[in-house]
């Protein structure tokens, strides 16, 4: 139950070989990439310095939208890796190929840097000359700009330079290949690609072919706009919702547009209704009363508009709608499941893991296998649907996958259930240091089973250091009001809590002491023992 439309178009190209298609790498790729890449170096597959499974499986986590594969006909005969980082004030400063890319793992992917870096880019042996590898950098081009990126930076291979190593220095080389007086098969084409050489990079790499030698070449966006401090704010607004009695689906309508209307008014960034606010369609005339299973099969059948009604206003009004949830029907069973709809329209669909004992005994409510994170310009975002925020493991896998912003929609009927779930999301925010957003509902409704008390206040939860409120509460509703909760989150004192905090508790666990396992339907990790280094991925997208 998931959909995600990303920023890279798949769109066939018409080359002299065949069609070409340029897409983000997926991780049944895996395999096959391993395979090229050896084919691609093998002289550095003697040195052990290509990608493992390990490596190509942490790219896929940590920066998803940077990996780029090319298939021509069908067979994958290219690909880029790249990922963020931050020079600072010296971009141009020398490193190496390990330390910049993390032993090659990318772990220090920096989503604030400004500097896309291109760890790799490579095409089948049998490809070249076939113009793939100039499509392959200009989608490293279009994904710099789209990201608003100042440049692209990499350390470059001089292939031909052991060649004449005896008669030249590296940088008489690289002078001589800038002036087109020696064809160097990387180096050549990058000038063509529009780089420029900023320096030499001693040591860079183990590469026999270029004395382990690279250039420091460097493109610069044309369309980069400087990023003010402002741009790491995100607003939210959080729902306090009454449900009421209602005749009609046009005045549930009416009553949800409100909040939007009034959240776009605001300038917010992302709108999160309750849990189960839509049950409130059952209080109409014909649907009241009903008994408890049959109620919600009535409920599963309103999907659709349900869904035209959210989408709709996610265009109009240009923001993302965490739309609380609504029980979906698929193969059979009825799920809990949590719509997150981008402006554009694209859909994932959460659905709740851990089901109550009031869900399961009143409306036969399964659990879901799924746990995603979902990539939006301004952050990355998950959802746990109420119960779901008192079991630690969802919400430290969700922060693992790079999760800066929890929403926590929730349907509580009294007060010790709405502190269960209130001091949970506070306890999550802190102990993964993240932001946790949670609404709920108010309000009664007398004409629908399991429905007719509520006890609801909205609040937004930080870690608990410098950066944030003393209290680790950002903002919180009156309790039992019909109101909307605005308030702005800054993702860049997360990372300089992480990073320099008085407590950093993503950096400081003991994974030598503990560890944890998941199952989920989306992960398709499946790394031997053998393999060096083991890291856990979540699965391709279905579709919903």
């Amino acid at each position: 139950m998931f959909v995600h439309n990303g920023f890279m178009q798949e769109v066939p190209i018409q080359i002299s070989s065949g069609l070409l298609t340029l897409r983000q790498a997926k991780p049944e790729d895996i395999r096959e990439l391993i395979d090229l890449n050896k084919r691609c170096f093998p002289a550095m597959a003697e040195e052990n310095v290509v990608w493992t499974k390990a490596h190509l499986i942490a790219h896929q986590k940590v920066f998803p939208e940077g990996q780029i594969v090319a298939e021509l006909n069908g067979r994958l005969v290219g690909a880029v890796a790249t990922l963020i980082v931050d020079f600072g004030d010296n971009p141009y400063r020398p490193h190496t190929y390990a330390g910049i890319t993390d032993g090659g793992y990318f772990n220090n992917h920096d989503p604030r840097g400004d500097t896309l870096y291109g760890a790799d880019v490579y095409v089948d042996p049998e490809c070249r000359g076939s113009g793939i590898g100039g499509y392959l950098y200009e989608e490293r081009r279009k994904l710099c700009k789209r990201l608003n990126l100042r440049r692209i930076l990499a350390g470059g291979r001089i292939t031909g330079y052991a060649e004449v190593s005896d008669e030249m220095t590296p940088d008489a080389y690289i002078k001589a290949v800038e002036l087109g007086e020696i064809q160097d098969l990387v180096l050549s084409f990058q000038l063509r690609e529009g780089f420029v050489v900023r320096g030499i990079l001693k040591h860079y790499i183990r590469d026999p072919k270029s004395k382990n030698n690279a250039t420091l070449i460097e493109w610069l966006n044309p369309d980069y706009t400087p990023k003010e401090g402002s741009l790491g704010k995100v607003r939210v607004a959080c729902v306090q919702y009454q449900v009421r009695r209602i005749t009609s689906f046009e005045e549930f309508a009416d009553q949800v547009e409100y909040f939007v209307d009034t959240a776009c008014d605001y300038r917010a960034d992302f709108l999160v209704f309750p849990e189960f606010f839509s049950v409130q369609l059952l209080s109409q005339k014909e649907l009241k009363n009903l008994p408890s299973r049959e109620g919600i099969e009535r409920l599963a059948d309103l999907e659709e508009p349900f869904m035209e009604l959210m989408t709709r206003m996610a265009r109009e009004y240009g923001l993302h709608i965490i739309a609380g949830s609504h029980p979906m029907r698929r193969n059979g069973r009825i799920y809990n499941a949590c719509p997150v709809i981008s402006p554009d329209g694209s859909t994932v669909i959460q659905p709740k893991l851990h089901i109550t004992p009031s869900e399961l005994k009143h409306w036969g409510i399964s659990g879901g296998h799924e746990l995603r994170v979902m990539h939006t310009p301004k952050a990355k975002v998950g959802v746990l649907i109420c119960y779901d925020c008192e079991f630690p493991e969802a919400a430290r896998y969700l922060a693992d996958q790079g999760a800066e912003i929890l929403f926590v929609p929730y349907c509580t009927d009294d007060r010790p259930a709405y502190q269960r779930v209130r001091l949970c999301a506070q306890a999550r925010a802190i102990e993964n240091q993240i932001y946790v957003v949670t609404s709920g509902i108010i309000g009664n409704l007398p004409s629908v089973p399991a429905m007719d008390i509520h006890y609801g206040k909205a609040g937004v939860f930080t870690p608990n250091d410098f950066e944030f409120a003393r209290d680790g509460i950002q903002a919180e509703a009156d309790s039992n009001v019909k109101m909307l909760l605005v308030t702005d989150l800054d993702i860049n004192d997360l990372y300089r809590s992480r990073e320099s905090g008085s407590v950093r508790q993503r950096m400081d666990r003991r994974s030598d002491l503990f560890e944890y396992r998941y199952h989920l339907k989306n992960d398709q990790s499946d790394i031997s023992e053998s393999e060096d280094r083991p890291v856990e991925l979540f699965g391709d997208q279905d579709r919903y």
